[in-house]
């Protein structure tokens, strides 16, 4: 049975207050309230709900410091801006992959072919977004070519600069030829089902990234389809059972290697986790798990 939210708004002093009632220590009072008072009781509620000994009472376990929490928030930040500064390079590697194949097999107005895509409608969906798009950018090359041409669009070597991942994703989704689809993801070593399955699920983290969302422990409800046979450190590093941030950062690792080969990014990742002193099994990684070892 639905109740009225009878709840108060409460002053800083009475949120921290409300927090020691429940058990949490506190080093210094004033840097808590600072923190509150910037980052959000509700915001910080999700980083210390792994420290509650009891939900019910949202008593936490003995020791909890407020500190403590506040490190998995800075780290789960830090955490943020490296998958993001990730996906964007692979974004832009999967639009260069698109849009050189597609041109290279179907013509310079490849995006614009029917017959191409397996769903019509879909497809023309995603023809009106892209023409969204484009009526949006300010791009010098969109207005030269709206200048000098007839044709709808640019052709597809230039339209990709305008999608979106969540875009292209779609639109690789939809192509109906297969060369195509393994001639894009032939790079990456993966097959195309399994790239198709990549691009929607680093969209879906995208958007928790740039949404400022809780990342480092989240169960993630748009998951990564694990190759079945190689690469074979896919295979191996990767749970179909796991819906933790583990299987995005495995895949990451390896795009990032054919993008730029001898890359920090994967030391960098593993760093953080040492520095901030995570618990990685609350990541998705299993106990030792061999990803989390410096190469």
């Amino acid at each position: 049975m639905k109740v009225p939210f009878s709840k108060d708004p409460k002053p800083i002093t009475d949120q921290v207050e409300i927090l020691q009632r429940r058990g949490m220590c506190f080093d210094d009072v004033s840097i808590a309230e600072h923190y509150l008072r910037h980052l959000n009781y509700y915001r910080l509620g999700a980083y210390w709900l792994p420290f509650e000994a009891d939900h019910e009472t949202h008593r936490f376990k003995p020791g909890t410091n407020f500190q403590r929490v506040v490190d998995h928030y800075l780290f789960d930040r830090e955490l943020r801006l490296l998958v993001l500064s990730a996906i964007e390079r692979v974004e832009v590697s999967m639009r260069s992959m698109w849009a050189h194949h597609m041109g290279m097999e179907h013509g310079p107005f490849a995006h614009l072919k029917p017959h191409l895509f397996k769903d019509l409608q879909h497809g023309d969906r995603n023809l009106t977004e892209m023409q969204r798009e484009l009526s949006r950018s300010h791009e010098l090359f969109v207005r030269h070519f709206r200048d000098k041409y007839v044709d709808p669009t640019p052709p597809v070597w230039a339209v990709c600069e305008v999608l979106s991942l969540g875009l292209l994703s779609k639109c690789f989704a939809n192509l109906r030829d297969n060369r195509t689809r393994s001639l894009i993801s032939k790079p990456f070593g993966i097959d195309h089902d399994v790239l198709a399955s990549w691009m929607q699920h680093l969209t879906y983290v995208r958007n928790i990234c740039a949404h400022h969302g809780r990342l480092w422990n989240r169960e993630l409800t748009v998951t990564a389809k694990i190759p079945r046979t190689k690469p074979r450190h896919l295979v191996n590093e990767m749970s179909s059972s796991i819906r933790g941030i583990s299987n995005t950062l495995i895949l990451l690792d390896h795009l990032l290697s054919v993008i730029e080969p001898n890359n920090t990014w994967k030391t960098t990742v593993v760093n953080l986790i040492d520095t901030y002193m995570i618990d990685s099994l609350r990541m998705g990684f299993p106990l030792n798990h061999n990803w989390l070892h410096k190469s």
